[in-house]
């Protein structure tokens, strides 16, 4: 399929690249990008890109595709039919899957299987310990040449520093990222939301800030010791942007992400028992989602991921504290982007699609993130002014836990184009 994108704003923060320009995508990759192009006689697709913004395609490094195993809320075909229409176009999925990714045969069921049915490139991610048990170190290498990109517990913190050590010491032979899930359960004690004036209010079991801030601090303590690198997941709180800011300062190698609902919603979204607010770690305060907004401007957050973890309404249409944790994320994350960090001039467009696209991808390890001429085409297109509401029941997920129905944001994507392919046309899945 040979594509014309012509007169777009064409931003690449990976090559510091932004101009009004032209992409000529030819065979699956990027194959001119040019003010001047010579196409005469050529058959192809032209898209009128003027006054929208031509950019790689997100890379989410952390999400559910729930299969194997829980094919009831998503499964990897519904899932990437997810990430698409919300301009992503390469996803990481966590391990904790049944079975757990702790082996070859399911990183090889993964990668097959997203191969036949997936509408974006799926990079699974293999778990630290067998069986998310944490008491023994799963088969790194194994994992690794299977075609995992990253170990983690994700869903479950690793207990033992001194497994937490050796996954990291493992992890760094074979040039792969550990992601921590920063949790010690004991403090959290079974809590279900954040622990402050609203659990009481609510009467609910809070969840201490110390729960996360505790993990965090340990894993860069280990990190410092060891030399070796390490990947803070989904941060919720100002002491652990704190954590993080002051280690980068010392040479740690740490990076960190955080979500979409870290920084547009807090704990009072959880009044009337809205379960759909319930997630781990869960909604903390203003002045917490001040710290991640600051620490995603100052570059102590590096990435800004989905976490995107689909629930039957049943799992969620109950008791608050029965109710699971988690909300679906990957149609929602380039708009709550634009609309609550660019639009109030947080971060600059160009700086929203760096932490979006190309640190997930430096981190990962992976290809992605750019419009490097000759590289797969990985391109999303999009109006940053033209405003959407969020309808759930319209979501392309086999779920529809999200806490943002009837919310106006900006920037839904227009085009998405994966490997060369076209697969959203005028905002229409094909």
């Amino acid at each position: 399929m040979k594509i014309l994108i012509k007169g777009g704003r064409v931003i690449d923060p990976e090559n510091d690249f932004d101009k009004i320009t032209n992409i000529f995508i030819d065979k699956g990759v990027i194959s001119e990008i040019d003010d001047d192009i010579d196409l005469d006689g050529i058959d192809m697709e032209v898209i009128e890109a003027e006054g929208k913004i031509v950019a790689p395609g997100l890379v989410d490094m952390h999400c559910h595709l729930r299969d194997p195993g829980q094919e009831y809320k998503e499964d990897i075909e519904t899932g990437t039919r997810s990430a698409v229409m919300g301009g992503i176009t390469s996803v990481a999925c966590m391990p904790n899957t049944k079975p757990v990714i702790d082996n070859e045969a399911v990183v090889t069921y993964i990668k097959a299987k997203a191969e036949k049915v997936g509408y974006v490139n799926v990079y699974p991610i293999g778990a630290i310990s067998k069986g998310l048990a944490g008491k023994e170190l799963a088969e790194i290498g194994e994992l690794k040449f299977a075609g995992a990109v990253a170990i983690s517990d994700d869903g479950r913190p690793v207990v033992s520093s001194g497994l937490m050590r050796r996954a990291m010491e493992y992890a760094d032979m074979f040039d792969m990222t550990v992601i921590s899930h920063c949790e010690d359960t004991a403090l959290a004690d079974g809590g279900h939301m954040n622990e402050g004036f609203m659990s009481t209010y609510l009467g609910l079991r809070g969840i201490t800030r110390a729960s996360e801030e505790v993990m965090v601090s340990r894993d860069i303590i280990i990190a410092e010791a060891t030399g070796t690198a390490i990947h803070i997941a989904h941060v919720s709180t100002r002491g652990s942007v704190e954590l993080v800011r002051q280690a980068k300062k010392r040479g740690v190698r740490v990076t960190c992400e955080t979500c979409p609902h870290y920084f547009t919603l807090t704990e009072n979204a959880v009044q009337g028992f809205n379960t759909n607010a319930k997630m781990n770690p869960p909604l903390r305060t203003d002045d917490d989602v001040e710290a991640i907004k600051e620490g995603l401007r100052d570059g102590t957050i590096d990435c800004i991921v989905t976490d995107h973890a689909p629930h039957h309404i049943d799992e969620k249409n109950c008791e608050f504290a029965l109710a699971l944790n988690g909300i679906v994320g990957f149609e929602t994350s380039l708009g709550l982007g634009i609309e609550y960090l660019v639009n109030p001039g947080i971060l600059t467009i160009n700086e929203l699609i760096r932490k979006m696209a190309v640190n997930p991808s430096r981190i990962l390890g992976l290809s992605k993130g750019n419009l490097n001429v000759n590289s797969a085409a990985d391109i999303i297109i999009f109006d940053p002014d033209k405003e959407w509401t969020v309808d759930v029941s319209q979501l392309y997920s086999k779920s529809k836990n999200s806490p943002y129905d009837g919310y106006k944001l900006a920037g839904k994507p227009e085009y998405v184009i994966v490997n060369g392919r076209m697969v959203v046309n005028q905002g229409v899945l094909l």
